[in-house]
């Protein structure tokens, strides 16, 4: 997958930041609720236990601090566009290094407790601008908070299908952004404007080659609800299982894009 030229659209920090520490505070609050038994329970990430993906979930925060504690780079390398390409290579280490920390940190209270203030003690101490050395290249902190959101959004939901009755929230902006990232994603791995995807109420994007629309109802539509296009992107639903359950729409000869799916692992 070639860079992305450029970044798609803006994300206001000061929503970014809130949304980051708001999705965090519902995954807190649920967490606190889980007993050993739950906690134990499998989940749709492989070997991973309910345990092992709080842990990484946490880790969504912590890896703020560790990118700051490397030499800020010379200049940015990157663009917020290119991170959803780059997260499948780093997977096997990223899974090791999930399942030590869950080992390591049996209080998960504790553990997530200290995240977050670690996270806001960082953000009062760091201007937004500052680059970070990311698995996708150089940064800034702002657009890593946006990655920040995303993950939080996608293992929220994780969590949500591990256990049975579990009612976690999305806090809006945090979903919008993981949607509008994702959508733009999509975009930059099929350029063109024949077809047209709608994930109401965020995001609407022209993506595939063909003859490109301009007015009128375009011939080839795709529409989803945002959770479910999260899930399509991640891969933790498939294309045809989402047609065949109505929870998207697709008309038109070009509106068929489950080739492109998923676009992150």
């Amino acid at each position: 997958m070639p860079p992305a030229k450029k970044r798609t659209r803006t994300y206001d920090p000061a929503r970014t930041r809130a949304a980051v520490l708001a999705q965090f505070a519902h995954v807190r609050d649920a967490v606190r609720t889980l007993t050993p038994e739950q906690l134990a329970l499998p989940t749709r990430l492989g070997e991973w236990t309910v345990r092992d993906l709080v842990a990484h979930i946490g880790m969504a925060l912590t890896a703020v601090q560790r990118a700051l504690d490397e030499p800020e780079p010379a200049k940015a390398d990157a663009v917020l566009l290119d991170w959803p390409f780059r997260t499948a290579a780093n997977s096997a280490a990223i899974s090791d290094f999930t399942r030590r920390l869950a080992d390591g940190h049996p209080d998960l209270d504790a553990y997530l407790a200290a995240a977050d203030d670690g996270l806001r003690g960082l953000l009062a101490a760091h201007p937004g601008s500052r680059l970070l050395a990311t698995s996708a290249g150089a940064m800034s902190l702002d657009d890593y908070l946006v990655t920040r959101a995303v993950e939080l959004v996608v293992h929220t939901d994780d969590l949500g299908a591990a256990v049975p009755g579990l009612d976690v929230p999305h806090d809006r902006q945090a979903l919008a952004a993981c949607t509008r990232l994702l959508a733009d994603a999509l975009a930059v791995k099929a350029p063109g404007g024949s077809t047209e995807v709608r994930v109401p109420p965020y995001a609407v994007v022209q993506c595939v080659e063909g003859p490109r629309h301009t007015r009128g109802t375009p011939p080839n539509v795709v529409e989803t609800d945002p959770l479910t296009w999260i899930r399509l992107a991640t891969g933790r639903l498939a294309w045809q299982e989402a047609l065949a359950q109505a929870r998207v729409s697709a008309s038109g000869e070009r509106a068929d894009i489950g080739g492109l799916l998923p676009l992150m692992g």
